[in-house]
């Protein structure tokens, strides 16, 4: 990291969806000294992988860029995506997994990474579910996002089997 905790803008994120697909929501909380700013939206229909990719790029927009942050998510898929260079794998190849295999979501990905690298971004894993007060903070705000009525369509969602 390029610089110690106090300096770093800590990002705490969920995404939630009521189905897989269906409605849903992400929610974020950016945490800088004692600043708590909270982000957060939903969609009428998409996927829980979808509002956790959303939920940490919704937050990211909010931090200047060279910005030190680290990203708290309980999602493997964001984070083992990010740390483990999945997402940049995907892009070199044209936002394909393997030769017949297009990578999902490549449209939130690409964000991401545009995002990320325009700042010192660190991602850490949390487990969900088990009582860290920021993660279940955005947990409990993402579903009541994902219960709003009048949600709006997530342009970027694909129904499995569809044609893109």
């Amino acid at each position: 990291m390029a610089s110690d905790d106090a300096h770093r803008v800590m990002i705490y994120t969920d995404g939630a969806c009521l189905g897989n697909p269906g409605p849903g929501g992400y929610a974020a909380l950016l945490v800088f000294g004692d600043k708590r700013t909270e982000v957060g939206g939903g969609f009428r229909r998409t996927t829980n992988n979808r509002m956790e990719l959303t939920a940490v790029i919704a937050a990211l927009r909010k931090v200047k860029q060279g910005v030190s942050v680290t990203v708290f998510s309980d999602s493997k898929y964001v984070v083992d995506g990010m740390r483990q260079g999945w997402a940049k794998k995907w892009r070199s190849k044209g936002w394909m997994r393997t030769p017949t295999d297009r990578a999902m979501n490549s449209d939130l990905w690409s964000q991401l990474l545009e995002l990320s690298e325009a700042r010192d971004v660190a991602y850490e894993w949390v487990r969900g579910h088990s009582g860290h007060p920021e993660n279940e903070q955005c947990d409990s705000k993402s579903v009541e996002w994902a219960n709003q009525s009048d949600l709006p369509v997530d342009e970027g969602f694909v129904e499995a089997g569809s044609a893109r």
